[in-house]
């Protein structure tokens, strides 16, 4: 077997346990990434002449301590905002039969079929709510699905601790591991990998707080009711090019319109959208992020969308580390091939 069949089979092999293991990999993915982010500042206490179990220990508290507190003031307002909307399911369903379904009727009376889709509409929008609640109720008294997130909340401080202790030491011996031939190759090939995962990791995370922020502070200005729950799903989803933009319009301006019953308050909305895109656009992702990554949005949306479904939610979180990765291996490939004899030769 050549090299070449060697790797094929050692990427194939690596696929197939990520896609088995995927149910039991996120507190193991959270713990490294946890752990990436907190080796920087551990390398720096190292210089100013602190032991390594020393710096790892207060990096290590620090970030529990600021999760931690995060979680602390966060949930008890997320879960006040959850608790609202399941009480208002009811409402909200009735009134999508009775305001929106008319609405609809009138404006599709011309494709004919209406009656149909009507029914259609309503015989869905009638179980929802009761669909809705049960399976809310399911999983908060759900003791096995308690014990398992339970369990991952253990997992992940414990893990990062080691990860953290350790990630020097990994780093060596993955480096030693490198064919001598092609050492050099492969150490420029990694710290540029590594310049782009920090760039993507330390900047994103950023970025998805900042509009978090933003969007809550600008629909708490104008108003609107569940503005918490709204800003926390546009945060979480703002990796992805437009699709926090689509979501967030639809929820924001359906939320405002059953809050007030009437239109008046799409404005302020649709301004609290244009403020933070142009902020987004113009100060946060060209100084938290930059062009070091290098995705095209297109790569992003696909990155993203095959992700999800090989390998499920772990898939979507891996999607884009993995395509950045791709992408400077990719380059080399490319600088490579230009400089070989099949480029250059006429």
């Amino acid at each position: 077997m050549n090299n070449e069949s060697k790797y094929l089979l050692i990427f194939v092999v690596a696929t197939g346990l990520v896609y088995l293991l995927s149910p039991v990999l996120m507190p193991f993915l959270s713990a490294g990434l946890l752990a990436y982010l907190g080796n920087p500042l551990v390398c720096w206490l190292e210089k100013h002449k602190w032991s390594r179990s020393l710096a790892v220990t207060l990096v290590f508290v620090v970030i529990f301590s600021s999760l931690t507190a995060v979680v602390v003031i966060l949930v008890p307002l997320i879960e006040q905002q959850v608790s609202a909307l399941v009480e208002k399911l009811p409402a909200i369903i009735a009134w999508l039969k009775e305001t929106v379904l008319p609405w609809l009727q009138l404006r599709l009376s011309s494709l004919g079929d209406v009656e149909r889709l009507q029914e259609t509409l309503k015989s869905n929008l009638g179980g929802a709510s009761k669909v809705v609640i049960n399976t809310l109720g399911s999983l908060t008294s759900s003791s096995m699905a308690f014990f398992a997130m339970l369990a991952n909340l253990i997992l992940i401080p414990v893990v990062s601790f080691y990860f953290l202790r350790d990630w020097s030491g990994m780093v060596e011996k993955l480096h030693d591991a490198f064919p001598r031939r092609m050492e050099a190759k492969l150490t420029i090939v990694t710290q540029e990998i590594d310049t782009v995962l920090g760039a993507f990791f330390k900047g994103q995370i950023l970025v998805m707080l900042s509009l978090a922020i933003a969007y809550y502070i600008g629909f708490s200005l104008a108003g609107l009711e569940f503005a918490l729950l709204i800003s926390l799903l546009l945060g979480l989803v703002s990796f992805v090019p437009y699709l926090g933009l689509i979501i967030g319009l639809v929820l924001a301006c359906s939320a405002s319109i059953f809050q007030l019953h009437d239109t008046s308050g799409l404005v302020a909305i649709l301004l609290v959208f244009a403020v933070v895109q142009v902020l987004e656009s113009v100060v946060l992702t060209p100084i938290l992020v930059g062009d070091k990554i290098g995705l095209h949005p297109v790569a992003v949306i696909f990155a993203v969308m095959a992700g999800g479904q090989l390998f499920g939610f772990t898939g979507v979180l891996l999607a884009l580390p993995v395509a950045a990765v791709l992408l400077v291996l990719l380059r080399h490939v490319n600088d490579q091939y230009k400089n070989s004899e099949l480029y250059t030769k006429v």
